[in-house]
């Protein structure tokens, strides 16, 4: 990448969300300034960042150099990889048959593996009453979302296909998550496989260190 590009603002914190933005800011090679946004503090509501992230939600980014050379923010982790693949050229399927697919595994993540695996994390962590009915729900619901990941994983080298993609990105800092979700990657080999293998790269294991890099 040039040298002359001005650096992105990334406003962050450090979830999954969040780290989708900065893994894809590392492996693209983009400079950029992280902003943390303390989200227990409820830092996610003053008007300065709600001006970017209308929903009150992080990640949000603001280029200096738009698709028309002026600034532009961008809010929704999707959207915003969608964004960045689209600026660079990188880390999506250039054929129109690669790009639907990797679009399909992407709103995939935005509506089901991310949101489900969050409830299981609220339920099953935080919740003040753990309520059975709603662990019993989402950890079947996480159980089963795996298994699709694991069928996929089966038929190609990552989400896509056989090249890294930023479906791998956005699916990854979840995936990574198993733990708090008691998923036992070893029942999912093929999505153990390829969470090895995505964990490995340099750029991941630096984007997941954002915004606590110290």
């Amino acid at each position: 990448m040039s040298n002359d590009l001005k650096k992105i603002d990334l406003y962050t914190w450090g979830t999954p969300n969040g780290r989708k933005v900065s893994i894809a800011l590392e492996e693209l090679a983009l400079p950029y300034e992280v902003h943390a946004v303390d989200i227990g503090k409820g830092q996610q509501f003053e008007a300065p960042f709600l001006a970017i992230s209308p929903n009150n939600k992080i990640p949000a980014i603001v280029d200096p150099d738009g698709p028309d050379g002026q600034p532009i923010s961008v809010f929704e982790s999707g959207a915003i990889l969608i964004y960045l693949a689209e600026k660079t050229g990188r880390l999506m399927p250039s054929d129109p048959r690669g790009r639907y697919r990797a679009l399909e595994w992407i709103m995939w993540q935005m509506g089901n593996f991310g949101p489900f695996l969050g409830q299981v994390h609220h339920f099953k962590r935080f919740a003040p009453e753990k309520i059975p009915y709603a662990i019993d729900r989402y950890d079947k619901e996480a159980r089963r979302l795996y298994g699709v990941l694991d069928r996929r994983l089966a038929e190609a080298a990552y989400v896509v296909g056989q090249d890294y993609t930023i479906a791998d990105i956005l699916i990854f800092p979840w995936a990574a998550r198993h733990i708090w979700q008691e998923i036992d990657l070893a029942d999912f080999p093929n999505v153990e496989r390829w969470y090895e293998k995505v964990e490995a790269r340099p750029a991941v294991q630096q984007g997941m260190r954002v915004p606590f890099l110290n």
